[in-house]
């Protein structure tokens, strides 16, 4: 659900492939992309065969906006000028990535094309030994739904910023977002804020640009905006709070805007519901909740939420979820409501670590913590050989700071 999210995720990947003993770099062959019964492209990167050591890494990529084509998000296989797949393979594991069948909410398809994808990776290169999952965002949710519910394919899995906690509270703080919205800036996006027209979706990038975002910072707005903000608990930076609220309000608007109508349509019924939710943080709480928009959720959307679309806690194998703690598009809150699933069930520190990073924005991660994140994931599969070479791996800041994460956390690593 990130605009640089294709970035985080290929640093996230790479740190993950570096975490094992490999070889080095090697040469790299993808396969004509195929086509899943679903509607899915999917891409199987191999090796060489005397380079394969016969583990599997799947990518599961982040959100796309609705309406946009299937397609493979070539933006999130890229670091820089190296290729994702070769460097994969040039480590000596199988790479495979999907397009999933549909772009827009796509949790339920995306969780159904990737167990496909691992089949038709044993049916073409055979069954491999070891496979891991991971994912960030929307990859983040089905890492941990797959993760949950299928210990018997996937050895462990790391879930990235994603709406773990509760699907059905995360549609409910894009509306609230967008309902309270329409309370301080009234008619400043036209139409039904429940039902966007196609012709404001399609132009919405432009619009938004021209006539919201000037007005929301004017000057003269900001007691209105401050207000909004307290009251759609939007987060933001305290040392940078313009900026980061221009991040924050673009964020949440883009979703309620572009991806409401498909998100309806593929929940099965509207999924969002304030009928009797109480808004506080403005300067008159009883008008705003006097005046502002109210909406019932269809029983069918959410009975599909908590159905498919929402973790249990339960854990067979391990799942390791990162979180920044001031996340403006999937409120870090639902990593608390997950360790209470975790506690529950419990999975608790036994199969699952939560591990907060105090900054803003969406999957914001340096390549220290990815790496300490990782080296948890390995160390709670059973690895037995501490971390490698990490003196060679990160430099400076990036080094200090998976020092310190891993020292405070016991995590085993070797410099040389």
């Amino acid at each position: 659900m990130s605009r640089d999210i294709h970035q985080k995720l290929s640093v996230a990947f790479t740190l993950l492939l570096l975490l094992f003993s490999a070889p080095a770099l090697g040469a790299s062959f993808c396969a004509p992309d195929g086509l899943q019964a679903s509607g899915s492209i999917y891409r199987i990167c191999m090796p060489p065969a005397d380079v394969y050591n016969g583990k599997l890494v799947v990518f599961a990529h982040g959100f796309q906006d609705a309406n946009t084509p299937v397609r493979i998000p070539e933006e999130q296989l890229q670091i820089g000028d190296q290729s994702l797949p070769e460097l994969v393979n040039g480590l000596g594991y199988g790479f495979a990535t999907n397009s999933f069948s549909k772009t827009g909410l796509a949790v339920r398809q995306g969780a159904e094309d990737i167990l496909d994808l691992v089949k038709l990776f044993a049916a073409e290169q055979g069954t491999p030994s070891q496979i891991f999952l991971t994912g960030a965002s929307e990859g983040g949710v089905i890492t941990a739904l797959l993760t949950e519910q299928h210990p018997q394919i996937f050895n462990g899995g790391m879930a990235l910023c994603g709406p773990v906690g509760d699907f059905p509270f995360q549609m409910t703080y894009f509306g609230d977002a967008r309902v309270t919205f329409e309370y301080f800036f009234p008619g400043l996006i036209p139409g039904d804020p429940f039902h966007p027209s196609q012709d404001l979706i399609d132009n919405w990038s432009e619009y938004y640009a021209l006539a919201v975002e000037p007005v929301i910072f004017a000057p003269e707005n900001k007691n209105r905006l401050d207000q909004w903000v307290k009251v759609a608990r939007l987060p933001f930076d305290a040392n940078d709070y313009i900026n980061t609220l221009r991040v924050s309000a673009n964020d949440v608007l883009n979703y309620a805007v572009v991806n409401l109508n498909d998100a309806s349509a593929t929940l099965g019924g509207f999924p969002f519901d304030n009928q009797s939710r109480w808004y506080t943080g403005s300067n008159n709480d009883l008008l705003l909740n006097l005046l502002v928009m109210r909406a019932a959720a269809d029983p069918a959307a959410i009975q599909e939420m908590k159905t498919f679309y929402n973790t249990s806690g339960a854990l067979s194998v391990p799942l390791i979820t990162m979180h920044t703690t001031l996340d403006q598009q999937i409120p870090y809150v639902h990593e608390n409501i997950y360790s209470l699933k975790t506690i529950l069930t419990g999975s608790f520190l036994t199969r699952h670590l939560n591990i907060p990073i105090d900054r803003f924005e969406h999957c914001n991660f340096t390549t220290g913590e990815l790496l300490f994140a990782f080296g948890m994931l390995l160390q709670y599969v059973g690895t037995s050989e501490p971390l490698q070479d990490v003196g060679s791996i990160l430099q400076g800041e990036a080094l200090s700071t998976f020092s310190t994460l891993a020292d405070k956390y016991g995590l085993n690593y070797r410099m040389d």
